[in-house]
């Protein structure tokens, strides 16, 4: 099965023939929301919206252990994060769609771990590629299908939020080598790999990142909505052209 998690722009699936939905608990405490279950083009996906249903969790107050563990313990084979970001790297704009290759974690205070406590030994996951190189793969190849342009490598620089960055902070993530920058990207990429569910993302240019274009000297916060009900519809046709039912991680 696989399961999408939906960020924002993103609260449900369109496209997802919903059977039915189901509360899950954890011993990590409550996920985002209930699961949505379904079927897309006869194949088995759950649906999980990052910030609630009502879109009322912040970044910062996302309980993303929750989140990742029902997924898995529900039976995701594949897990695919739908994200809007700021773009950073000059090539790149609004509305554009990118899958991104590398992460620069910036935030702190998170539980961003299922290995701590007395009654834990020490884990140490290899983290060297955060997303599961099979999983990009077909992203890209299912942007293709579904005839979606997409930038196909980026660093997705992850800001703790929830307010946005300083023009100057944006600065220093370009010199450390970031592209994109978002608030959601970890822990859950670091979460999935401690459990070993494949993990990936799309994703969607929002706005330019402070101090860039048309954000040299604020966000218009007016034009996100727009830009991102049309993006997202191309994030939900390379989800759509990424399930098969013939492959074990997106059944």
């Amino acid at each position: 099965m696989l399961a999408v998690i939906g960020g924002s722009g993103l609260s449900k699936l369109a496209n997802l023939d919903v059977s039915h939905r189901e509360v899950l608990r954890t011993p990590y405490g409550e996920p985002s929301g209930a699961v949505t279950f379904g079927q897309i083009r006869g194949c088995p996906v759950a649906f999980l919206a990052r910030h609630g249903y009502g879109h009322t969790i912040p970044p910062h107050e996302v309980n993303y252990r929750a989140n990742i563990w029902a997924l898995s313990k529900r039976g995701a084979q594949a897990i695919v994060s739908v994200a809007s970001v700021g773009c950073i790297r000059p090539d790149l704009k609004p509305g554009d769609v990118v899958i991104p290759h590398q992460i620069i974690d910036y935030t702190w205070g998170r539980k961003n771990t299922y290995f701590e406590g007395h009654d834990s030994g020490v884990v140490h996951i290899d983290f060297t590629d955060p997303y599961d190189a099979g999983l990009r793969a077909r992203l890209i190849k299912a942007a293709g299908l579904a005839g979606v342009a997409v930038s196909e490598a980026a660093v997705y620089a992850v800001t703790q939020g929830p307010r946005l960055e300083t023009a100057a902070e944006v600065n220093r993530y370009e010199r450390d080598g970031a592209d994109v920058v978002g608030m959601t990207g970890m822990p859950e990429a670091a979460l999935a790999r401690e459990l070993g569910v494949p993990y990936a993302a799309i994703n969607v240019v929002a706005n330019y990142a402070a101090g860039r274009a048309d954000s040299l000297n604020g966000i218009h916060f007016d034009k996100l909505e727009a830009v991102l009900a049309e993006s997202m519809g191309r994030a939900r046709a390379i989800i759509d052209s990424l399930v098969d039912c013939g492959d074990p991680a997106g059944s």
